[in-house]
């Protein structure tokens, strides 16, 4: 049965019939909370409880922590960045834990960042060690994920392009808002995932709308049994599992690509980027989002969280 946990800067809660209930814990990181089972259960009975929507809720996922990413992982969003589905690699990157903020925190575009996108991606929170060389089976590979949690991978497109630079362009601070659920599920619910829909708004405007199964490419398990081969993941860890189709960024046209391949780098970006000044999907100053994931049957619900873009 599943927990939804919620995080305030100075306590941890759990959501019940009657509202949120405190933890009674000292934990100070997610890995920490979820080693408490008794106390997450014994506030789960409580009958003290506050409205949710009083609370100041930030990132479930705390800071330090290893963020990792998969890369094109949905066929959407492959076919959208010009590529084959049929061919595309199971690849990963690194975001720093510095990025991860809050549900309802601002996005903070730096100054000498004028492309910048979004992608709504499903989080998997790890729950126990995963060390290097641990077998990882189509039976076992849930007991790793503690839950789930809604994530934003916020992208400057003119870092990452013309660099091939995924931390630095991935890892600004704010530039990973997390929450506002922590969903704890166990193996049964976990079976649920790919009837998960992921959803992104742009000031009301729908942009991405897809469910797992219809559009994933590399499942958790697969994900997983690829970290093990080289990453140690930790209890409170966040795997990002890719997004679909629908971010502000598109692969051009075919021919427009193939003779863009044959200019020099520079001059190729520069084309590129004065293109893309006529897109007017990148984000901007005062833009809201909205990222909501659950299944359509509102069996599985990990929240909706609003962000606001400001320059810095």
């Amino acid at each position: 049965m599943s927990s939804t946990i919620l995080r305030t800067p100075d306590a941890w809660w759990v959501r019940t019939p009657a509202g949120a209930a405190r933890i009674d814990t000292d934990a100070t990181t997610t890995g920490g909370l979820l080693a408490e089972h008794e106390e997450i259960e014994a506030a789960r009975a409580s009958t003290e409880t506050v409205d949710p929507a009083t609370l100041d809720l930030v990132s479930p996922v705390t800071a330090r922590c290893r963020v990792v990413a998969q890369m094109t992982n949905f066929v959407s969003h492959v076919k959208d960045s010009g590529l084959d589905p049929d061919t595309v690699p199971l690849t990963f990157f690194r975001k720093s834990s510095g990025s991860v903020s809050g549900p309802s925190s601002d996005i903070i575009r730096p100054h000498h960042v004028r492309y910048l996108d979004y992608e709504v991606e499903i989080g998997l929170v790890i729950g126990r060690e995963l060390q290097v060389g641990t077998q990882v089976t189509a039976d076992n590979w849930a007991s790793f994920v503690a839950g789930l949690v809604v994530t934003n991978d916020i992208s400057a497109r003119d870092i990452q392009l013309p660099k091939t630079q995924f931390f630095e362009s991935k890892s600004y601070p704010t530039f990973t808002p997390v929450g506002p659920l922590l969903v704890l599920l166990d193996d049964d619910e976990l079976e649920r995932f790919g009837d998960l829909r992921l959803r992104l708004w742009v000031n009301g405007e729908l942009r991405q709308d897809s469910v797992v199964d219809d559009d994933m490419i590399y499942s958790p398990l697969e994900a997983l049994q690829a970290l093990s081969r080289f990453q140690r993941l930790d209890p409170g860890d966040l795997l990002l599992t890719g997004t679909p189709a629908g971010t502000a960024l598109s692969a051009p046209p075919k021919p427009v690509e193939i003779i863009a391949a044959l200019l020099p780098p520079a001059l190729k970006w520069k084309l590129f980027f004065q293109r893309q000044a006529q897109n007017p999907k990148y984000l901007k100053h005062g833009d809201v989002l909205e990222a909501a994931i659950g299944t359509d049957d509102g069996a599985i619900d990990l929240g909706r969280q609003r962000t606001v873009v400001r320059t810095a």
